[in-house]
């Protein structure tokens, strides 16, 4: 028996689980894939590593900016020298991969890695059960958090259906809307005559949302590593191709002809990953979304109220209010990152 179970260890989740955890509530996150951060996700390959999902941050509000200072202090992160930016605007990266400002919160959490959560149904004790996929074991907690997109969070609870999670819920959660996309990462030869910038950003492009010289980040890269980002369009055109090798082709050969560099599509190695949740193109107006029933469960993510970092770690924030006001209401802590993450 725990007090929350926090299914999903990326942004939201971690802020959330982190949260209560502080506040003196016992917590257990449970994460289907093998790493943390969500989409902000670094891939370690051919002796060196790769953001294939968010690939820097760009504070806009007042937290956000608390948590970069942070990140800077602790030298987490460093602003990337990246040609294709405003001076006026700062984008950090992380020189270890942006996994590594979801390691920063994650210290002191208990957390499940490659474990799915297939199945929640009450209990008559009044608690919520967790059965996993992996295993036969069972979680039994007094509240959830869902930090999943909220596709994978209605195929979680349609099942409970609505005479206990109330029908406007369900119909809220249903109109959440994600826009995917398609990435491969791509090495090439130290010989290879590289451009005169870090990255580029395609506004109406069919095939091209953005490219970028990954590399560019790291210390002494043993060679020129680039990530390629779709389309949405192009990315819901291939989202179901059982081989994604083709497809990060496809987008090389487009970015060779469209940057005037045919060497591009020529790469070393390359690896692609699909993304099918990436961008949340009808969110939750909301920074949280709650089920009206006696048993506390709540849905958080970069889908409540904005689609960017910073909405995902507000909406992990809220959604440890929400789950503090229905158990024992203790004291949380101030949102202040230097009090929070000061392990």
């Amino acid at each position: 028996m725990i007090d929350v179970a926090v299914i999903g260890a990326g942004m939201a989740g971690l802020v959330c689980a982190q949260q209560l955890k502080q506040a003196g509530y016992s917590v257990l996150v449970v994460e289907k894939s093998r790493g943390l951060g969500g989409r902000m996700a670094t891939r370690r390959l051919h002796e060196t590593w790769a953001d294939h999902g968010a690939c820097y941050l760009k504070p806009k509000g007042e937290f956000l900016r608390e948590f970069v200072d942070l990140l800077c202090d602790r030298q987490i992160i460093t602003v990337w020298n990246c040609d294709e930016l405003p001076k006026a605007e700062p984008r950090y990266i992380a020189p270890a991969g942006m996994s590594a400002i979801a390691k920063f919160l994650a210290p002191g959490l208990d957390i499940l890695l490659n474990q799915r959560v297939i199945a929640i149904h009450p209990t008559p004790e009044n608690t919520w059960q967790l059965n996993l996929e992996s295993s036969n074991e069972e979680i039994t907690a007094k509240a959830i958090v869902l930090a999943i997109p909220a596709p994978q969070a209605v195929m979680l609870l349609e099942p409970l259906g609505e005479n206990l999670l109330g029908r406007d819920f369900l119909t809220n959660l249903k109109t959440v809307e994600f826009a995917p996309c398609i990435s491969a990462i791509a090495g090439y030869p130290n010989s290879a005559p590289l451009p005169d910038w870090q990255a580029q950003s395609f506004a109406d492009d069919p095939v091209l949302g953005w490219i970028g010289l990954d590399s560019s980040k790291r210390l002494q890269p043993p060679q020129p590593v680039f990530v390629v980002q779709s389309s949405a369009n192009f990315a819901q055109l291939h989202l179901e191709s059982s081989d994604l090798q083709p497809v990060g082709q496809k987008m090389l050969q487009h970015a060779a002809q469209t940057l005037a560099l045919p060497w591009l599509e020529t790469p070393e190695w390359m690896q692609v990953h699909r993304w099918r949740y990436a961008f949340p193109s009808h969110p939750w107006r909301e920074s949280v979304l709650s089920a009206s029933t006696t048993l506390p469960l709540v849905c958080c993510g970069d889908w409540c109220g904005g689609n960017l970092v910073e909405g995902a770690m507000l909406s992990g924030l809220a959604a440890s209010v929400a789950i503090n006001h229905h158990l024992r209401q203790l004291a949380l802590t101030d949102v202040n990152f230097f009090k929070i993450f000061s392990f």
